[in-house]
């Protein structure tokens, strides 16, 4: 299963939801279950923690790293307070195409903007200290490598959300027990998650819901501050 925590609690946990999703979310949903290639978003019960989050600090900027077909975007937009803007870094022209597509009918063309290019790059293009909000949903590998800049862009008293930190719970398991091909992955997930547990900026804390989720807020602020 693709979740770390036992099926009968996840399934308990989802069927607690009563949070209707956005029609256009639905859709989405629906799109993808129908599909042959599962393109990947949010988790149900990482949505719910997301909506609980955003809900408490009323973000007017968010940055998302990893854009994929703009399902997490559509949904943090429903938080934002009025005129906030969320801008997305995605770097596969494919998923472009079709986050571009459900922002447009989500009517939130000048609410989301989608930067297109390799983070490595689009990060250091962005402004200090700008983020209420940075969620961050790329590849794993890579989370070590941008937590440099997401900390420089966000806020102080900003959260920093960073999802599928814990790798189908391989990340807890002796590297040696992992595939060859994942230890890479393996040693750089092990190696942020260390990092921001023991960051002198960050107050972190890691839940094994979904596939694992990372919150950490950055010492030195409210984000409410004018």
């Amino acid at each position: 299963m693709s979740e770390i925590s036992y099926s009968y609690i996840v399934e308990y946990i989802r069927a607690l939801h009563t949070v209707p999703n956005s029609s256009i979310l639905a859709e989405i949903e629906t799109q993808i279950a129908s599909e042959a290639e599962t393109w990947p978003i949010i988790k149900p019960e990482v949505a719910d923690f997301m909506r609980v989050q955003l809900s408490l600090i009323k973000p007017s900027t968010i940055l998302e790293i990893g854009t994929a077909v703009g399902y997490s975007s559509i949904l943090m937009s429903e938080y934002l307070n009025k005129n906030g803007k969320i801008t997305t870094l995605e770097r596969f022209p494919y998923m472009i195409q079709k986050a571009t597509k459900n922002i447009k009918r989500a009517g939130l063309e000048k609410t989301i903007e989608i930067i297109e290019g390799d983070a490595v790059n689009t990060l250091l293009t962005l402004p200090s200290a700008h983020y209420d909000v940075v969620f961050m949903d790329c590849a794993k590998g890579q989370y070590i490598n941008f937590l440099p800049e997401c900390i420089r862009v966000l806020k102080p008293g900003g959260l920093l959300i960073t999802d599928n930190v814990l790798h189908k719970g391989s990340v807890a398991k002796s590297r040696y027990l992992i595939d060859r091909r994942q230890r890479t992955t393996h040693s750089r997930l092990r190696d942020f998650l260390w990092t921001i547990m023991h960051s002198d900026e960050l107050v972190s804390t890691v839940m094994p819901i979904g596939d694992g989720v990372a919150l950490s807020y950055k010492i030195g602020g409210n984000t409410n501050e004018s």
